[in-house]
């Protein structure tokens, strides 16, 4: 339950993450918001994640997954670059999250 926990800490920052965009082109409530539902949700889950995983493990698999899923989604839904060489760090990325799920 606790990797469950951490996938979706993950996915409230990058919710979070793209709630930060938002904020910057629509300054209201709304907006504001739901960057600190998304936030909220990462670290309370983060939390319940981190009572059974390591400190070290739980906190870079969710940036992990904050950093390359908010690089996804600027790729997606804000037209960043999508070069092959930063495909290739995202994806390294990636990979040392799945590694440091296999040896925790």
């Amino acid at each position: 339950m606790a990797w469950i926990s951490l996938i979706i800490a993950g996915l409230f920052e990058m919710f979070g993450v793209t709630m930060i965009n938002k904020l910057q082109k629509e300054r209201n409530w709304q907006s504001l918001s739901l960057l600190f539902l998304g936030f909220g949700g990462s670290f309370l889950f983060l939390a319940y994640a981190m009572k059974t995983l390591p400190m070290g493990t739980a906190y870079a698999i969710w940036t992990g997954i904050g950093a390359s899923g908010g690089a996804i989604l600027g790729m997606l839904l804000y037209g960043e670059s999508k070069d092959w060489k930063r495909l290739v760090f995202i994806g390294m990325v990636l990979s040392a999250a799945i590694g440091l799920k296999l040896v925790s």
